[in-house]
C-alpha cells in the first residue's frame, strides 16, 4: 500500500526534530502525540513545551491528520527558532556590553592618569612659585597640548611666571626708584694737606 506520509512530512517548513508517539486508546481510537524538539535551541524553557496530541480514528486521522497538526508544529518550531535567535542577539548585546565596558574603564583609567599627570605637574609648579623659582615653576608647567580641557589655566600661569623670572623694560622691579643709590657708589675722596703757611713754619722753627 503506498502512503503519502512522509512526502507529506518533507513539505511542512520546519527546522525542529519530530518525536511521534502512536498508540492505541480504544479499538478505534488512535492517540498520536507529537513532540517538537530543536537542539540547537539552548533556552531551558524550551522544556515546558508540552507535545501536541491528536485523537481520531483511523479514518479521521488519514484524512485530516497533516491538516490538524501542521500549524501548531509549525508554530511551535518558529517558536523554538526565535528562542534560539533571542538567545544568539542576547549573547550578541552581552558580549558588547562587556566589550564597551572594557573600552569605557580603559578611557576612565587613561583619562584618570592622564588627570593626575596634570595635578602632579600643576602642584610642582606652584611648590617653585612659593619658593620664587620662576623659571623653574614655568619649566614644570604641564604640556597645554596634552590637557587642553585646562589650557587657559596654563597658559595665565606660564605668562605670570614669565613676568616674574623675564620682565619687561619698563617694569617696576628695574624703575629708577628702585635702582641703586648713586651716593652709595661714590667713593670717599681725601682731601689733600695744605701746606703749612710762612707763618707757621717760622713759629715751629721757633
Amino acid at each position: 500500500m503506498e502512503t503519502n506520509f512522509f512526502k507529506q512530512i518533507a513539505k511542512m517548513d520546519i527546522e525542529s526534530k519530530l518525536t511521534l508517539t502512536i498508540a492505541k486508546a480504544t479499538a478505534d481510537i488512535i492517540v498520536v502525540s507529537i513532540l517538537v524538539e530543536n537542539d540547537g535551541c539552548g533556552d531551558k524553557a524550551k522544556n515546558i513545551i508540552p507535545p501536541f496530541n491528536i485523537t481520531g480514528t483511523p479514518e479521521e486521522l488519514d484524512s485530516g491528520f497533516f491538516e490538524h497538526i501542521k500549524k501548531p508544529i509549525q508554530k511551535v518550531d518558529g517558536l523554538l527558532s526565535n528562542m534560539e535567535s533571542f538567545l544568539k542577539q542576547v549573547e550578541t548585546a552581552e558580549a558588547n556590553s562587556a566589550m564597551k565596558n572594557g573600552n569605557s574603564g580603559k578611557s576612565k583609567k587613561e583619562n584618570d592618569s592622564k588627570e593626575k599627570k596634570y595635578r602632579d605637574a600643576m602642584e610642582k609648579a606652584e611648590k617653585l612659585e612659593r619658593e620664587k623659582k620662576y623659571a623653574q615653576a614655568w619649566s614644570a608647567l604641564p604640556n597645554a597640548s596634552e590637557h587642553p580641557e585646562y589650557k587657559e589655566i596654563i597658559a595665565q600661569k606660564k605668562e605670570m611666571y614669565t613676568r616674574k623670572f623675564s620682565p619687561g623694560f619698563f617694569d617696576d622691579n628695574t624703575s629708577v626708584e628702585n635702582a641703586p643709590s648713586q651716593d652709595l657708589q661714590q667713593e670717599e675722596v681725601a682731601e689733600p694737606v695744605t701746606e703749612f703757611e710762612q707763618d707757621d713754619h717760622e713759629n715751629f722753627k721757633d
